[in-house]
């Protein structure tokens, strides 16, 4: 299982090379997980005009298709976000986001933020694009 966060769908809309691997292999099958926090943020870079509205309706649907929604209706995922903003020192949405990829059993997660590369597991590997 693969998490993509916010910053992944920038770098595959940005045609970033290793991101677009990364879609076609869950386009062929492979499982990932993604934070409803990431819908948010899409759709408010859209809204700022930072990306095309319809880009991030595009990537909503595929996300929408293919991966995994995670949302915040369970309160171990938000004490587990307390706890790795707090542990970490990392923003609270980005936090949010890594425990969705938590609960989910996320092996490899994708980021362009540096603040998830705090994030250190056996057996989960964070990838920065």
């Amino acid at each position: 299982m693969v998490g993509l966060d916010t910053g992944y769908f920038i770098k595959l809309l940005e045609g970033h090379g290793e991101a677009a691997e990364v879609w076609s292999g869950i386009m062929d099958g492979d499982e990932a997980t993604v934070s409803c926090l990431t819908l948010f943020e899409l759709a408010r870079l859209a809204r700022r005009g930072a990306i095309a509205t319809q880009a991030e309706a595009t990537l909503r649907e595929g996300i929408g298709a293919l991966c995994h929604l995670s949302w915040l209706d369970k309160p171990d995922n938000l004490l587990l976000g307390a706890d790795l903003s707090h542990g970490l020192g990392i923003p609270a949405v980005d936090a949010l986001i890594l425990a969705a990829f938590v609960a989910a059993g996320a092996t490899v997660i994708y980021t362009a933020d540096g603040h998830l590369e705090a994030y250190r597991k056996k057996g989960v590997r964070v990838t920065r694009l």
